[in-house]
């Protein structure tokens, strides 16, 4: 197999590697001659270099399983998330979805050299995070995972029930740090995928409403696989993606670009939505 994307023989690591598209990203990674080590809150079945057992809520548990990895690192996939919805507590989703991978990403960059990479999944969720940026760029001067569990401890009202908040956060974070973490030839990107298969979407049926998942799956008339999730990603953090760093990019068949164009009316969508538990 020709090595176009450039991850034979790197050291990779991927959170979420569980299920999901956490497991999807790290097989894809294996397959394509990666060293793969894996972080989640469950073990992993898939024959990774390594597993570290850690707790997004835990800044001492991400750095003991970063440290355990050890050596350098050449990308990192922060692919662990929570839902929304009132399903989990709103400052558990907050801390895994953007303390947690904040600082996760924070352990991890001074392992990476020139031609390192960092991708997060954040999600089409996360759409209003353009009319707030005054309020995440508060959230961007915290410091550290503690940092970040006080400011969102001091502004719930923002926070809310944590998921469409953590991954706008995500999406900002991503926008923020690009231009400083390039000029250390490290690159960072983000996705927003479209409605999903995998394990998650019963929660987000139950809490959001399949009626609103469905209309999110739109134009594509399908939700992606976990597979095709992986592969952007993939592609976001591999040699051929050259200088491209600061990109929140749809992989959703379609729908941000019928969103923009007036073709998805989302007032409508998300008048359907449920409202949180």
């Amino acid at each position: 197999m020709n090595d176009l994307l450039g991850y034979r023989g790197k050291r990779v690591i991927v959170s979420g590697c569980y299920s999901g598209m956490g497991e999807a990203t790290a097989k894809l990674l294996l397959d394509l001659g990666a060293d793969v080590h894996g972080l989640d809150y469950k073990p992993c079945a898939l024959p990774l270099a390594s597993f570290q057992q850690i707790d997004l809520r835990d800044p001492a548990s991400i750095e003991a399983g970063v440290a355990a990895i050890g050596g350098k690192i050449d990308a990192l996939f922060n692919c662990a998330g929570l839902p929304g919805g009132g399903a989990f507590p709103a400052m558990d989703t907050f801390a895994v979805n953007f303390a947690g991978t904040r600082h996760l990403t924070e352990c991890v960059i001074p392992a990476m050299g020139e031609g390192g990479a960092i991708v997060s999944i954040a999600s089409t969720g996360g759409l209003g995070w353009s009319r707030r940026i005054p309020v995440h760029m508060e959230l961007m001067q915290t410091s550290g995972f503690d940092g970040a569990i006080a400011w969102a401890e001091a502004h719930s009202e923002h926070v809310a029930e944590g998921y469409a908040f953590s991954k706008e956060a995500v999406i900002v974070w991503t926008q923020f740090m690009c231009a400083r973490l390039i000029k250390k030839g490290i690159r960072i990107n983000c996705t927003l995928p479209s409605p999903t298969q995998t394990p998650m979407m019963e929660t987000f049926h139950a809490t959001s409403g399949k009626e609103v998942v469905d209309a999110a799956a739109e134009p594509l008339g399908r939700y992606s696989t976990a597979k095709e999730q992986a592969l952007g990603v993939a592609l976001l953090n591999s040699g051929m993606a050259g200088i491209i760093t600061g990109v929140v990019l749809p992989v959703d068949g379609g729908f941000m670009g019928s969103l923009a164009t007036g073709q998805i009316d989302i007032s409508k969508m998300m008048s359907r939505a449920k409202p949180a538990a």
